[in-house]
């Protein structure tokens, strides 16, 4: 049995700790509020997960000292907030416990995955991050689920392979951290990109070349980054595209859906109720692609429609309009240029 403390009280966060409660850990998640720890506690009801069943033993508190003592801290907070809570945790954290993070974007202004972030914050700490398909919904009910733990440090993606795995929750390990941060955080832009064509009712075909053009965007970024190609072709990266673009659960595509009807980019997030991750990190994305002249025409046509107000329909053209290439191009012109 492992203590471990679970940083956001939001529907992956819980589902999580239930996940981990239920095999054997002692668990205690704690939430930026008072009033939102005092609730769960009572209610035993994450609002977002009405078919999840939080067991008795768990705890909620807004006390930060909860990590003081613990094997594992994972942080499950939205994106904007995750530096804030590791320089927050670093003041009470010992060193010996492994930080672990859930959350999926890349940093405003600084275009930081969140693995450099909790390196920067937590520098005696080792540092994980954990990404694949994985709807908290379905973890947090116990569906069999599986992801990758990533870091530099091997010995600590291990061991919490060996805290968290479990008979519904299956890990892989990887070294590749730049390139699991980037699946996980760039997917959410394919999937609000294929709720859009689900709003505009374009069918099945242009959806599925969405997601296939889109990982292929997806792994040029991250190997830009430092990232391996391989990486993009597994669990956190089209494994995770795939969960997101194709299920209801997926607030991203959700977002997309409505944009796609035309409601309006602040109305649909209103009316989605939750961080949609995929609004911020298109445009981060966008200006990152910008910096490093890495070609991504889905990407671009996401923050237009997003943030420029082009009509959706208007992308789908220009998507289908560009220039003729090789499907393989970039391979084609790596051999070419070996030669």
């Amino acid at each position: 049995m492992a203590k471990i403390a679970v940083l956001g009280a939001g529907t992956f966060g819980v589902a999580l700790a239930v996940m981990a409660q239920t095999w054997g850990n002692e668990v205690t998640v704690w939430s930026h509020s008072q009033e939102e720890s005092q609730e769960l506690q009572t209610t035993r009801c994450q609002t977002n997960l009405p078919n999840v069943k939080i067991p008795d033993e768990m705890e909620f508190t807004a006390d930060l000292a909860c990590v003081k003592g613990c094997d594992l801290v994972i942080i499950a907070v939205p994106s904007f907030a995750v530096r804030s809570v590791c320089r927050q945790l670093a003041a009470v954290v010992e060193p010996q416990t492994i930080i672990s993070c859930v959350s999926k974007g890349l940093e405003k202004d600084t275009y930081k995955d969140f693995a450099a972030v909790m390196e920067e914050e937590l520098p005696h700490n080792a540092c994980v991050v954990l990404s694949g398909p994985s709807h908290a919904e379905e973890v947090g009910r116990g569906v069999p689920t599986t992801i990758v733990s990533a870091s530099r440090d091997r010995h600590a993606a291990e061991r919490v392979q060996d805290i968290l795995m479990n008979p519904t929750f299956r890990i892989y390990i990887s070294d590749d951290v730049v390139g699991v941060e980037l699946g996980g955080a760039l997917k959410n832009i394919i999937a609000l990109s294929a709720g859009i064509c689900d709003g505009l009712t374009l069918g099945d075909n242009p959806k599925a070349a969405l997601m296939t053009r889109g990982i292929t965007e997806i792994a040029r970024l991250g190997v830009a980054l430092g990232g391996k190609q391989e990486t993009f072709a597994g669990l956190s990266g089209i494994g995770d595209l795939i969960v997101t673009c194709t299920s209801m659960h997926s607030r991203n595509r959700r977002f997309g859906i409505l944009v796609g009807q035309g409601v309006p980019t602040e109305e649909a997030l209103k009316q989605v109720g939750m961080v949609v991750e995929g609004y911020s990190c298109t445009k981060i994305a966008y200006e990152l692609a910008q910096k490093l002249h890495v070609e991504m025409p889905i990407v671009t046509q996401a923050y237009e429609v997003l943030y420029q107000g082009k009509n959706p329909k208007d992308a789908i053209r220009d998507l289908m309009s560009r220039p003729k290439r090789d499907e393989s191009e970039e391979i084609w012109l790596d051999e070419k240029e070996s030669k």
